[in-house]
């Protein structure tokens, strides 16, 4: 008779083994400072070219052709596989148009995004590959603009509470004050600490 019942009671007893693991292995709000180059010609190349004639013909852009920023970023866990990212940007650039025009020269953008980063791996692996998502807002000049950042990158688990984030985004302009470019970026995310 007291066999019947330990099967039910190995399964609810793994059930809550495996909640336990998912939740413990969630990453832990951090923050993090990210050095990246907005890369507006690489964009404009592709768009006009495919993208094997564009890197065939040389036409991507040098990184002394970009733009460099700094940007400031919060992540936390959603799940073992999916984390919360939200980022602020700034940097001094020319921002040219889709038509070929300027915004203007010589100003700051201001670039804000809120992003969901799907990971292949959890974060007790060395390293993760991550696809993102998300939707974007900027401030040039007095323009503001709507974007769809999407991206891939790399986390490098550096100690369990610290990591090295290598990502490229792609921002698909919403309105017509921004426009088609890249974010090439790596930064260092650290844990915030934890309440006792």
């Amino acid at each position: 008779m007291r066999f019947r019942f330990l099967p039910f009671v190995v399964l609810i007893t793994t059930c809550f083994s495996t909640f336990a693991q998912d939740i413990a292995s969630k990453k832990t709000p951090g923050i993090g400072l990210n050095f990246f180059f907005n890369d507006f010609g690489s964009a404009a190349a592709i768009r006009a070219n495919p993208l094997g004639s564009a890197i065939r013909d040389n036409k991507l852009s040098k990184i002394k052709d970009m733009s460099p920023g700094l940007s400031i970023t919060f992540i936390k866990g959603v799940t073992t596989h999916l984390d919360f990212a939200t980022t602020l940007g700034g940097s001094f650039l020319d921002y040219p148009t889709s038509t070929g025009g300027t915004l203007g020269t010589d100003g700051f953008l201001l670039e804000g995004d809120a992003s969901l980063r799907a990971k292949m791996l959890s974060d007790e692996f060395w390293i993760v590959p991550y696809l993102s998502a998300g939707v974007g807002v900027s401030k040039y000049k007095g323009y503001f603009g709507a974007t769809l950042p999407v991206g891939a990158g790399i986390q490098v688990n550096m100690f369990n509470n610290a990591y090295i984030i290598l990502s490229t985004q792609y921002r698909l302009k919403i309105t017509d004050n921004a426009n088609y470019h890249f974010v090439h970026s790596i930064g260092f995310i650290g844990d915030l600490p934890r309440k006792k």
